[in-house]
């Protein structure tokens, strides 16, 4: 079968790319192959009674399906050249900015209306960081809540449903030049476009790198980041979270100058399971929806890693570590900030007896034997350091969930319009090394779409 456009992929970049198409042509012919399944059938077993951990399944729910891993986050979408990514190197910072507003306004059509928007603007809490050496980044936040994003998400599918061809449960193979195109191979059959628009996300990171490799696209070593999810009362946060709703802040270590920063923070959210490639580390949600909110505060604590020669290998490194925790607890471990300052295990009566609930059966532990040294004593350093802007943050009870790790691709070789070295092969969001974010990876998507819209 011939198409016009192939994206593989169906996150963030892949969607956003497919609407943009076929919204501004109609007359194109246009598929979508993702691995994981259509978004109403994507359901974590884990339940909490019957199922408590993760089991392994064939296709993980939560970081592949229709959305891709950011389906079921907490769909936060920064407006920012910051962080999240690199995109402006490529198109610029304003046209980058741009684009992540006009996702804004998609997202806001299909759903979003009545969600707020965050801002640091004019923020006090910017000089309460600086008085304690910390860094609170700039950026607009906009939060659907995992609740919302679904929505969201479930609204673009059925707009383009009957207008793109989508292929679920069915993971490309290989991809190969044709003579004036591009051949994607499948289990069960092979089709053939014109051009072809990669946006496999994270979880796409072996297989990106096999296709640059048979390709010959270059590649060069990207960062990975590892560090724990720290859960606490929500109160303690919220003098920063109902104002700022996520706030990126980045600390720089005394002992060894290493950078640390908070990550995805979730208020009155949950800590999940994710699954990556076999490997269990941990994340977390929340939701727009009160009736779905908690009592706890989760948010990641990381410390980015970068290799130079004679090492290549960044996300091994990360997947070496998560799997010693896989080793240790069977999955993902907790343990008390206390236990942890102490040098002893925790076990589940001083976790029941603390002032935390967990919202993740997770197995207590001891982080000290998963983590290395030095990502340790950053990760303690950071937090005596958040408690002098949010005091309690180094309660005894504050809960550590590890590991966290946050695999990125190796950065792909793209030019000025995300395309590779062969023309009419794009790659787009996360899965290119460029993006690391659901709003800069959506931007991608669009812009790339705006580029083939041009040549036909």
């Amino acid at each position: 079968m011939k198409y016009d456009v192939i994206i593989i992929g169906a996150g963030p970049g892949g969607i956003f790319s497919a609407y943009e198409m076929v919204r501004k042509n109609s007359a194109l012919k246009i598929a979508v192959f993702e691995s994981g399944h259509s978004l109403e059938q994507r359901k974590c077993p884990i339940d909490g009674e019957k199922v408590k951990s993760c089991i392994s399944c064939k296709s993980c729910s939560i970081m592949s399906g229709f959305g891709g891993a950011g389906a079921f986050s907490d769909g936060k979408y920064n407006i920012t050249n910051d962080f999240g990514g690199t995109l402006f190197e490529h198109i610029g910072k304003t046209q980058a900015l741009d684009l992540m507003r006009y996702v804004d306004d998609i997202n806001m059509k299909y759903g979003g209306e009545g969600t707020k928007m965050y801002t640091t603007a004019g923020t006090h809490l910017k000089k309460l960081c600086l008085q304690n050496k910390l860094n609170l980044l700039d950026a607009s936040v906009r939060h659907l809540g995992t609740d919302i994003n679904y929505v969201v998400l479930a609204n673009l599918y059925s707009e383009m449903k009957d207008k793109i061809d989508f292929y679920f449960d069915s993971p490309v193979t290989d991809v190969e030049m044709t003579g004036d195109g591009y051949r994607i191979s499948c289990k069960e059959a092979s089709y053939e476009c014109d051009r072809c628009v990669i946006s496999v996300g994270r979880s796409g990171s072996k297989w990106m790198e096999k296709v640059c490799e048979k390709l010959d696209i270059s590649t060069k070593s990207n960062r990975v980041d590892i560090g724990v999810r720290v859960e606490l009362p929500a109160v303690i946060f919220s003098h920063l979270t109902d104002e700022l709703y996520e706030s990126k802040i980045v600390y720089r270590t005394e002992k060894f100058e290493d950078r640390v920063r908070t990550f995805c923070m979730n208020p009155y959210g949950i800590v999940v399971n994710e699954n990556t490639n076999g490997i269990v580390t941990v994340n977390g949600h929340s939701y727009e929806d009160t009736q779905k909110q908690t009592a706890n505060t989760n948010f990641a604590l990381l410390v980015a890693k970068h290799f130079s020669e004679p090492f290549k290998d960044s996300n091994g490194y990360g997947e070496s570590i998560a799997r010693l925790s896989n080793m240790l607890g069977g999955g993902v471990i907790v343990q008390r900030f206390g236990d942890l300052v102490r040098g002893r295990r925790s076990n589940s009566k001083r976790i029941e007896e603390g002032l935390v609930t967990p919202t993740l059966a997770a197995t207590p532990g001891d982080l000290s034997l998963v983590l290395p040294k030095r990502i340790l004593d950053g990760i303690i350093e950071m937090i005596y350091a958040l408690d002098k802007i949010a005091p309690g943050t180094a309660n005894d009870d504050t809960l550590l969930y590890g590991v966290e790790v946050k695999f990125y691709n190796m950065e792909v070789d793209i030019d000025e319009n995300l395309e590779s070295r062969h023309k009419g092969l794009y790659v787009i969001g996360d899965g290119s090394g460029v993006t690391h974010s659901l709003s800069h990876a959506s931007a991608s998507g669009v812009y790339v779409a705006r580029q083939i819209l041009g040549q036909v």
